[in-house]
């Protein structure tokens, strides 16, 4: 048997798809249903195996949570030194990515995939880390629980009742090289708890009533075996694709593949392989296979198919329509394809129309002995009393194309005829032979097939002796007519055939065509408007179809995108509540959906890789175009290609935005380190001679003496903006150190209102604070410079007579300052924006000295500190700005510090 000429444009992706795969590294996953069933440990045996063997394995990082035994298997292989970061006051131990670039192992073990890094990581996850590590040619190996993968993330958490917060996606374990399946019996981890060798003492009683319940191991154990099976039997899948050597099924899963016929039972079929499929929990397909002699049915039929192609696919299966010379080659390529040991197809009582021809389910048995055969009993055609009456039904039979055959046959028979003097009749068969061809090429098999019968007949009516009759004297012309008959009949079948096969391969082209030229238009927009016009012009090429793309903002809303100026009057008739659902909901809505399927518009959610980019709009003019199953897909590759190209606008302007914040915060810091320090010099020496002027002997008298006070104070002043300054700079570039000490809050705000006595005037202060205010672990200089920012920034902007309140508390595990004033309130709008550098609020604010730094300086500070500083409005009027700082767990007071002891 000849095998099938292999695609050169799949062997092209093929080849390069294994080009990019040989640079990058192999990932393997030690996969298991929980903590404790032993995937660090297999992972560190294995590597031990690989070291003996020579290859050069790195533990990058293991976690052993203490454990004697899983330290003894990491003994002897190296060990990367892990980073040190702190995170909410807490000194903790990462994996430094770094390192493992810069040292490059042939095999490095990386514990924990799900582990979400530290703040300040390259990246926030760890399977982004050894993405990272895998394109840069490093094979990695670690490990994974089945509770950590995102789309099982909410089974298991209604399994277990508790919430897994770090997930990763799915594609990570489809996409790894090798996953190795690490199980073990629910009873045997019970025991491993109790024996202490998964958690401590302590914490597995906790595990034990909580999550590692039996129940709950034995469901989990199920989930990690099943996805496991997906896996394997998906690589079993991509084998078969890439080997041309495997043709027969592999029974070693069910699967169905339902065969929809043009009848009027196509639903019956479906529904009866969604039931068997469901019994035998198996995957399964439906498939429609358009054959010459099905391009012209009527609509009533056509739609009765495309409508039990919906229903399958509302049921869960997987949908194609195939185009084929025959429906029984098309169906046995396409269960081998995708690996379908079933083939279920239906079976009716009615006569067959060509009693010669063999039933479909013998054909698929000779072509295919390697797939099991289920047949549906369907009724037959004409004893259905709701079945349509196909025999009235005049617009299946193709009259025009019979009368255009017998026309063609009639025209040849009169120009042949005075030509019988001069041409031969071999030469006359050939003419009649052309018009065979004209008839397959330009009506198809059934017209063709009648211009050979009557081309037979007109040859020997008209031009066989004797003429203008039937009869046959000479019986040699038997053997004439039979091969002319032969021959043409084969002509035309030939011809039909490749003119089916050239139409089709050319609306794939098109539709390929049409795909490239619009992702070719995609990747050089750089504006959300010219995404739309090119999704508009796709769409009214392709489906002639009215569309809209409806955008998000930040806040999750759609936002219409401007009409084309190229496609004018293109917008359909949109409803954004129906938009906003499906973009909520990440579903399509609208017409052909279940969801509001009455309005005349689809909706189809732009799904991007990180997140749903918005809403694109489509309303055609013939809605049965987009039922077909080939046209949905290409709509929602469509869609899926708005949606990409949406995020790269994205992230270009945030990428533009990042790049000019950090030149602008850049520019920003390297002047106030020049400035600051060039001012500070001869603002120190203003300041010397305004004092040396008032000490001056013999005194100053009058205006001197006002002068040079005057002249001090702003030197001061302005010495103070100075400072600000300096300070902001090295707080920005991070090179500050905190002297943190635990010191009582009630003596940091004592400084700061003595400081800042003459600056607040005869305000009233009134403070609150509680007796068991705790001590707070903080650098009291760089607090109390907050505090008095605070103040005299309430100073400069509220009335001189209005009091200043101040208070203290504990609430939620962090002390919270607050600072109140009976002023204007905080502008509107701009409550963050103050807390920017150089931002201040308010109109009158250019009478008033200062450059916009106090507040910075403030959330500088309490970022330094791990806290933070908001401000707001009051609702009884007036501006409160609420410091919060970490509590701590402060020292015993009952044991001091001997050194201090010593010291005092």
């Amino acid at each position: 048997m000849n095998e099938p000429r292999p695609d050169p444009d799949v062997l092209l992706a093929r080849v390069q798809q294994d080009d990019a795969d040989a640079r990058r590294g192999k990932l393997k996953i030690f996969f298991g249903a929980s903590a404790g069933v032993g995937k660090t440990c297999a992972m560190l045996s294995a590597a031990q195996a690989a070291r003996a063997q020579g290859l050069d394995a790195v533990v990058g990082l293991v976690e052993t949570h203490g454990r004697a035994d899983t330290q003894a298997l990491a003994g002897g292989l190296e060990h990367l030194p892990l980073r040190d970061v702190v995170h909410r006051d807490r000194a903790l131990k990462e994996f430094d990515l770094d390192a493992a670039l810069a040292r490059h192992p042939g095999l490095l073990l990386v514990d924990e995939l799900a582990h979400t890094n530290a703040s300040g990581s390259r990246h926030p996850k760890r399977w982004q880390d050894i993405d990272e590590l895998l394109d840069a040619g490093i094979d990695v190996w670690t490990t994974l629980n089945v509770q950590h993968l995102d789309s099982l993330n909410d089974v298991v958490g209604g399994i277990t009742g508790i919430r897994v917060w770090e997930t990763v996606p799915d594609k990570v374990l489809d996409e790894a090289d090798e996953v190795v399946i690490v199980d073990l019996p629910p009873d045997d981890l019970l025991q491993r708890l109790k024996e202490g060798k998964v958690y401590l003492p302590d914490q597995a009683e906790q595990a034990v009533r909580h999550f590692f319940r039996k129940g709950n191991l034995i469901a989990l154990r199920e989930l990690a075996l099943r996805r496991t099976a997906d896996r394997v039997d998906d690589d079993m899948l991509q084998y078969r694709q890439r080997s041309h050597t495997v043709q027969p099924v592999w029974s070693v899963r069910d699967a169905l593949l339902a065969c929809v016929g043009p009848g009027e039972h196509g639903e019956k079929t479906v529904r009866a392989t969604a039931r068997l499929a469901a019994q035998l929990n198996a995957p399964w397909h439906a498939v429609y296979v358009e054959t010459p002699a099905l391009q012209r049915l009527n609509d009533t039929r056509r739609q009765g198919i495309l409508r039990a192609l919906k229903v399958a696919q509302d049921l869960g299966a997987t949908t194609a329509t195939l185009a084929g010379d025959d429906a029984a080659p098309s169906l046995v390529k396409y269960a081998r394809d995708h690996n379908l040991s079933r083939v279920v197809l239906g079976r009716n009582q009615a006569r067959r129309r060509w009693p010669w021809r063999r039933p479909l389910a013998d054909r698929i048995g000779a072509l295919g002995d390697d797939l099991d055969l289920v047949t549906i009993a369907l009724p037959a055609a004409n004893r259905d009393p709701a079945a349509p009456n196909q025999t009235s039904d005049t617009s299946e039979v193709p009259w025009r194309g019979h009368v255009f055959s017998a026309a063609i046959c009639g025209g040849t028979a009169l120009l042949a005829a005075p030509l019988t003097s001069v041409l031969d009749l071999a030469n006359i068969v050939m003419l009649f032979l052309l018009a065979v061809v004209v008839v397959a090429v330009r009506q198809g098999r059934g017209p063709a097939v009648l211009a050979a019968f009557l081309s037979v007949g007109l040859f020997d009516f008209f031009f066989v002796t004797p003429r203008f009759s039937f009869v046959v004297r000479d019986a040699q012309y038997l053997l004439t007519f039979g091969v002319m008959l032969g021959v043409a009949l084969l002509i035309g079948q030939l011809t039909a055939r490749l003119t089916y096969q050239a139409k089709v391969a050319q609306r794939r082209e098109d539709r390929m065509r049409a795909l490239y030229e619009m992702s070719r238009d995609l990747s050089g927009a750089l504006l959300v408007e010219q995404v739309a016009e090119i999704g508009a012009r796709f769409l009214s090429t392709e489906f002639s179809a009215r569309s809209a793309l409806l955008v998000a903002d930040d806040h999750g809303q759609l936002q219409p995108s401007p009409t084309p100026q190229a496609l004018p009057d293109h917008a359909p008739e949109l409803n954004l509540a129906i938009a906003q659902w499906s973009f909520n909901q990440g579903e399509a809505a609208g017409h052909g959906t279940d969801t509001l399927s009455a309005s005349p518009v689809l909706y189809l959610p732009l799904s991007a890789p990180m997140r749903l980019r918005g809403v694109l709009a489509v309303q055609a003019r013939d809605p049965a175009r987009l039922a077909v199953p080939e046209q949905r897909r290409l709509l929602d590759t469509c869609a899926s290609l708005l949606a990409m190209s949406l995020e790269r606008l994205h992230y270009i302007n945030v990428a533009q935005t990042t790049t000019v914040q950090m030149e602008s915060e850049r520019l920003r810091n390297a002047l106030l380190a020049a400035v600051s320090h060039d001012l500070r010099t001869p603002l120190a020496l203003v300041v010397g001679l305004s004092e040396s002027l008032l000490m001056a002997r013999p005194p100053l008298q009058g205006p001197a003496v006002e002068t040079a006070q005057a002249l001090g104070d702003a030197a001061r002043r302005m010495n103070t903006l100075v400072g600000n300054l300096l300070d902001m700079a090295r707080l920005q570039s991070g090179n500050t150190p905190l002297n943190l000490q635990w010191q009582p809050l009630e003596e940091v705000i004592g400084s700061a209102l003595q400081a800042t006595r003459a600056t607040l005037g005869a305000r009233a202060l009134q403070v609150d604070l509680p007796d068991d205010l705790p001590f707070v672990h903080i650098d009291a200089v760089l607090i109390e410079r907050v505090l008095v920012n605070l103040l005299e920034n309430i100073a400069k902007y509220t009335p001189p007579d209005t009091p200043v309140e101040l208070r203290a508390r504990i609430h939620e595990g962090q002390l919270e300052l607050q600072v109140d004033d009976h002023g204007p309130g905080l502008p509107k709008g701009r409550e963050e924006l103050i807390f920017d550098k150089f931002e201040r609020g308010g109109h009158q604010e250019s009478a008033l000295p200062g450059v916009g730094l106090g507040l910075a300086i403030c959330r500088a500070i309490a970022q330094a500190h791990g806290g933070s500083i908001h401000g707001h409005t009051r609702d009884d009027g007036g501006a409160r700005f609420i410091l919060r700082l970490p509590q701590g767990t402060p020292p015993p007071l009952h044991q001091p510090d001997p050194e201090t002891t010593l010291h005092e």
